[in-house]
């Protein structure tokens, strides 16, 4: 990563959104500013917790290792959002990596300073407390899908959740850099699968593609696959 000496706008990412006016100064003090290349970690699994990250712009994704040479995409995440939230608590290391999909910009805050937040800024408090309510809904949703729901179901489910998530491009595509093996880390299959189950998809009239870009066609027949 390289140092950003611009930084944010104290506006728009989950911290500055949420904490009081009052310690918006000591924020600006503490936060430091990156600028991410595509595909550059911010941090990975296993390393030591060293702080937060907010996303001031681009898209990430963060993922774990599901097998030797498989990972598993557990979260989308783009601008205002947090990364590296899921270190807190007793472990001093972080149980998932984030990486870019694109070039973005970063805020780092460091640990203890977070820490302090936390204690000073109760309304930020209860608003990461229902953001981690939410992603433990949204995870336990996402296993009983792996378990249960057949493949082109959940292929389905997820452009319809990156759709409300990201919003579309002016000419109607995903508003979201996401390659076919993302999408099968993402959905829990085999780049071969995607490819496959997407050609299904188009030939039913479902999506429509241009190169990697997808274009949501028929919502109703999406949300048939998942029984909805």
């Amino acid at each position: 990563m390289k140092r950003n000496k611009q930084g944010c706008d104290l506006k728009s990412c989950f911290l500055c959104r949420l904490c009081s006016k009052e310690w918006l100064p000591a924020v600006d003090a503490h936060r430091q500013s990156f600028h991410v290349n595509k595909g550059e970690m911010l941090f990975s699994e296993g390393s030591e917790v060293t702080g937060i990250y907010f996303i001031y712009k681009g898209t990430f994704k963060v993922h774990k290792k599901w097998t030797d040479d498989k990972e598993l995409i557990v979260r989308l995440a783009r601008s205002g959002a947090i990364l590296g939230h899921r270190g807190l608590g007793n472990d001093v290391i972080y149980p998932v990596s984030a990486t870019a999909l694109e070039p973005g910009e970063v805020c780092f805050i460091d640990i203890g300073f977070f820490q302090s937040t936390l204690k000073v800024n109760p309304q930020f408090l209860y608003e990461l407390m229902m953001f981690f309510a939410g992603e433990l809904k949204e995870s336990e949703k996402k296993m009983r899908n792996l378990a249960h729901m057949p493949v082109i179901g959940r292929i389905a489910q997820a452009l319809l959740s990156i759709q409300s998530t990201f919003g579309t491009t002016p000419e109607g595509f995903l508003d979201i850099n996401l390659s076919r093996q993302d999408l099968a880390s993402y959905t829990g299959t085999t780049y071969e699968t995607v490819f496959r189950i997407m050609n299904e998809l188009v030939q039913e009239g479902s999506i429509t593609l241009s190169g990697k870009s997808i274009c949501i066609a028929d919502i109703d027949k999406l949300r048939a696959h998942i029984g909805e």
